[in-house]
């Protein structure tokens, strides 16, 4: 039998095999990870709310339906955790804003009620950035990066990679608009997918842009990810924009040969924009990609004006917030104030500007993929930085700042998806990869990233936390 912590890092896909043949039942598993939180969630600040009783409820529940039987599929008993803007019944849901400490939903939103419809067993919810923006509202404690507590635990998201990274929960949900799956699975070393815009329903899901908001996975390994995703994507007459193209079996595109594949990417233009280390470990990457069986194809990546396409964000931005902002203005911290003021400014014709790049930025991306089965980029093109230091930048080096993003936002915009993944370390700290795909092709995204990492452990180490 596994040592308890050898549990919470042993990954999803394995436990739920252990779940399956009953060399452990779901009530010693999500126990497993509730001590762990007991013991680190004061260190890590992951958690906005752990919901224990009912966690422990559902995970007997689940041993009860697996020991007569029914078995819901890979999250059966598994522990989750999810990011504190999905609306849970009875449980606040504040997405990080003190205007909203006192919100108690009257239903869960779709995703979480495929989670639990799937058997998985809810430990609570992970912290956000007030309103998901990159700032942490002033009353709330930001999550804590595991690997060392100086350096940035990503954005909105960040709650969720920390709690999967530190071990506390076996999977969680997060949300990206702008790289908050991309960016915390970076920093913190895991493994995070950001669906096609549609693919995944935002019912239920507090938003920060509308047209650009996405749910997606955060895990340990892309296949853990991809069960996770099978199970949350998908049409939902709740949400008119959720596709309904059927969902793929993803774990059954997980796999060790990238045969037929091939990768574009811009080597010039990475060299250009990335530190050394990070410049090494995407090489080392290609490499293994290429072991594996893909091809390695030289493209251009577009460039285009990024600031243009941040005066989109913010004016998403302005809009979700016009019913609350400057009513109460008061009950918002600096931060996300500044970005609602700012995007609430936004003219008419700087927004018909905005769209006009954002079709370009579709157009040539699109292009790519008639040559290219995938993109090879980083998620940032910078190491971890220390705690704070991209918020400060953002209001005293716009253009910089932005920049930082460019290989985030484009995919926003283009609603294209995405696996972000660790590739290295430096420092002590991880390095990451993103892969990018066509619409709607997160099973191939599945399929490298598993490739990928039957060559590799980075996915497996642990920090140093606990």
């Amino acid at each position: 039998m596994p040592a308890s912590d050898d549990l919470c890092f042993a990954g999803l896909i394995e436990n739920a095999r252990r779940l399956r043949t009953r060399e452990i039942g779901a009530v010693e598993l999500t126990g497993a990870f509730l001590a762990r939180i007991d013991a680190l969630d004061s260190r890590t600040g992951a958690f906005a709310c752990l919901m224990r009783d009912s966690a422990l409820a559902e995970a007997e529940r689940a041993d009860a339906e697996m020991a007569a039987g029914l078995y819901r599929g890979p999250l059966h008993g598994m522990p989750v955790g999810v990011k504190d803007l999905i609306d849970s019944k009875g449980v606040v849901t504040a997405a990080g804003m003190a205007i909203r400490a006192d919100h108690v939903p009257d239903a869960d939103g779709t995703v979480l009620r495929r989670l639990r419809e799937a058997g998985a067993v809810v430990l609570g919810k992970l912290k956000t950035t007030e309103g998901a923006t990159n700032y942490h509202h002033p009353t709330i404690p930001a999550p804590l990066n595991p690997w060392s507590a100086e350096h940035s635990a990503g954005y909105s998201s960040s709650g969720s990679g920390v709690a999967v990274a530190s071990g506390l929960c076996a999977a969680a949900l997060g949300s990206d608009t702008g790289g908050s799956i991309r960016v915390p699975s970076a920093f913190n070393g895991v493994t995070g997918i950001k669906p096609t815009w549609g693919r995944v329903s935002r019912a239920g899901v507090f938003p920060l842009v509308e047209f650009l908001d996405t749910i997606g996975p955060m895990a340990r390994s892309a296949a853990d990810a991809g069960a996770v995703l099978g199970v949350i994507a998908g049409a939902d007459p709740a949400d008119e924009t959720a596709s309904t193209l059927q969902v793929p079996d993803y774990l059954a595109a997980a796999g060790t040969s990238l045969s037929g594949i091939t990768i574009g990417v811009d080597w010039h233009r990475i060299e250009a924009d990335a530190p050394a280390p990070l410049i090494a470990a995407l090489r080392g990457a290609g490499d293994v990609l290429r072991e594996r069986g893909a091809r390695i194809r030289e493209i251009a990546y577009p460039e285009t004006d990024w600031a243009q396409l941040f005066t989109l964000v913010v004016a998403g931005i302005g809009n979700v917030h016009r019913q609350t902002y400057p009513s109460r203005a008061d009950e918002y911290g600096p931060g996300l104030g500044g970005l609602v003021e700012a995007g609430q400014a936004v003219s008419g014709i700087d927004v018909a500007a905005a769209i006009n790049v954002a079709d370009l930025v579709k157009a040539r991306i699109r292009a790519l993929f008639d040559d290219v089965d995938l993109l090879l980029v980083p998620a940032l093109p910078l190491l971890t930085p220390g705690v704070g230091v991209i918020e400060a930048r953002m209001g005293e080096d716009l253009a910089a700042a932005v920049r930082a993003f460019s290989y985030t936002v484009p995919f926003n915009v283009t609603g294209s998806p995405s696996i972000t993944m660790p590739a290295g370390f430096h420092d002590g700290l991880p390095l990451a990869l993103q892969l990018v795909g066509r619409h709607f092709g997160e099973a191939e995204l599945v399929r490298a990233g598993s490739a990928f990492q039957s060559a590799t452990d980075w996915h497996r180490r642990r920090p140093p936390v606990g």
